[in-house]
């Protein structure tokens, strides 16, 4: 399949407008599920993998944005410390499991041992062999335990992807994104699709499937998931309490200090303000 030569994507986006409402709409049932999730004191578990670039990130991003972080979080693990390394390979995520009335998404997850780690030579072929028998053991014992364990893959082309990589380069406040394992898997496309069949083909399962996220569009793919992740949880929508605010009582004697006892971080605000007052004299 060809590749592109140039950073810019071709992919038909949908429209900003509509993605926009459906996205604000979605967002408003995700805080309703999760106060079902914590009042319910149900666990949750979303592992989101796939294809570097394909979109993770952002979708990740858009799920957590109005969730109370006191019942949700993201789980994106580091390379293992030598201590870690010495552990059962699923030790350090057990420890980083959903408590009670809680949703974790991890961004990335056991399922590196089957990726990143097969085709880069970081594990043996015991090891990966040992994972791919193991990895549906584990996740049947979270479920039984009650667990509501989602898994999706993002699947992204290599075209778009080598145009998500071109973007990145001249971005400073994406540049990071790049890393040399990212780079490498331009070049080890046909080794990856290979690692994620044999990955499909162990830990696919009917109590514990994966679900595939088209990612060409961003946009989609990030309605498509919340839409999807809102559709697996069954959950009610909570009666909240009235909330009244009282009014504020009359002042008393308090007398505010002096604003000069204070320091005050440098007002650019105002600067930018007074400089386009200026170029519009």
């Amino acid at each position: 399949m060809a590749k592109k030569s140039a950073g810019k994507s071709s992919v038909k986006r949908l429209d900003k407008r509509l993605y926009k409402a459906e996205l604000e709409r979605l967002q408003t049932e995700l805080v309703e599920l999760q106060q079902w999730v914590a009042s319910a004191g149900a666990r949750v578990l979303v592992i989101f993998e796939g294809r570097d670039a394909a979109g993770k990130g952002g979708a990740i991003k858009r799920v957590m944005e109005y969730l109370n972080p006191r019942h949700a979080r993201v789980v994106a693990l580091s390379k293992p410390s030598k201590k870690e390394r010495g552990q059962w390979y699923f030790q350090r995520y057990i420890e980083r499991l959903p408590t009670t009335g809680e949703i974790v998404l991890m961004d990335r997850s056991w399922y590196n041992r089957a990726g990143v780690e097969r085709v880069m030579g970081y594990c043996s072929e015991e090891q990966y062999q040992e994972f791919l028998r193991q990895a549906p053991i584990v996740e049947n014992l979270l479920i039984e335990d009650g667990i509501i364990l989602i898994k999706y893959w993002f699947s992204v082309s290599d075209e778009e992807q080598q145009a998500r990589f071109a973007s990145r380069v001249g971005d400073p406040m994406r540049r990071w994104k790049l890393s040399p394992t990212d780079l490498e898997s331009i070049l080890r496309w046909e080794d990856y699709s290979r690692a994620k069949d044999a990955m499909f083909a162990a830990t696919d399962t009917a109590g514990s499937p994966w679900w595939t996220i088209e990612s060409e569009d961003k946009r989609s793919a990030r309605l498509n998931v919340i839409s999807h992740l809102l559709s697996c949880i069954p959950h009610g929508r909570l009666e909240l309490e009235e909330v009244s605010i009282p009014d504020r009582p009359g002042a008393d004697d308090y007398e505010r200090p002096p604003a000069e006892q204070f320091k005050y971080v440098p007002d650019i605000a105002a600067d930018l303000r007074a400089e386009k007052s200026k170029k519009a004299s």
